[in-house]
């Protein structure tokens, strides 16, 4: 069933990349794509978490960028998490066999969770997302051919679907508060989903 925001969530910012001399997608939290064309997709992570999940055969291939929201009810926290969380890597799965991945080929690799809301958030929700991200990979028995997860600083993540390939640059002098400033936006509009009942953000 197609979702409610299937084009906005499929349409991020393209761009033509000049270092890489291709096509490329930037994915901001609370986005997606899947693609089957030799492109790059890039994302920026601090405490979000991104799955990078390909078929290697057909070189089909996607990235999410997710964060769990948070809350003071631990019972809560638990169901909507679990509930979110699901949503965002299922949405993503879901778009890779849509477009002709096998699911018994898919393999995933993952970034992010890095402690960089420390004092607006908990100390945990990058820990928290990592966490989340291996154990739901392994539940779906979607094997992790590699990881760079948690730490104290943002990453930046280069994915090429076609290949495989990623390439990850640790921001460590990052002399604006974009990432940080833009994921407070996010935890804002996951808050209000949660107020609503409504976890269909992407």
């Amino acid at each position: 069933m197609t979702h409610p925001a299937f084009e906005e969530v499929l349409a991020p910012t393209h761009y033509y990349d000049r270092n890489f001399q291709t096509e490329a997608a930037k994915i901001l939290p609370g986005e997606y794509y899947v693609t089957g064309r030799d492109m790059l997709l890039v994302t920026v992570l601090g405490s979000c978490v991104a799955a990078c999940i390909r078929d290697p055969k057909t070189g089909i291939g996607g990235m999410n960028h997710f964060m769990l929201p948070e809350s003071g009810d631990a019972h809560n926290l638990l169901s909507v998490s679990a509930r979110y969380g699901g949503y965002a890597m299922e949405v993503l799965v879901n778009q890779l066999l849509k477009m002709g991945a096998n699911r018994n080929r898919l393999e995933a690799k993952v970034f992010g969770g890095a402690a960089v809301l420390r004092g607006f958030t908990t100390v945990t929700v990058g820990e928290d997302n990592s966490e989340f991200v291996l154990e739901y990979l392994q539940n779906e028995r979607i094997p992790v051919a590699s990881q760079d997860l948690r730490g104290l600083y943002p990453r930046k993540v280069f994915f090429f679907p076609s290949s495989g390939r990623v390439l990850v640059k640790s921001l460590r002098s990052v002399h604006n508060n974009t990432i940080i400033e833009r994921e407070k936006e996010y935890v804002s509009r996951i808050k209000s989903a949660e107020m609503a009942g409504d976890v269909e953000l992407f």
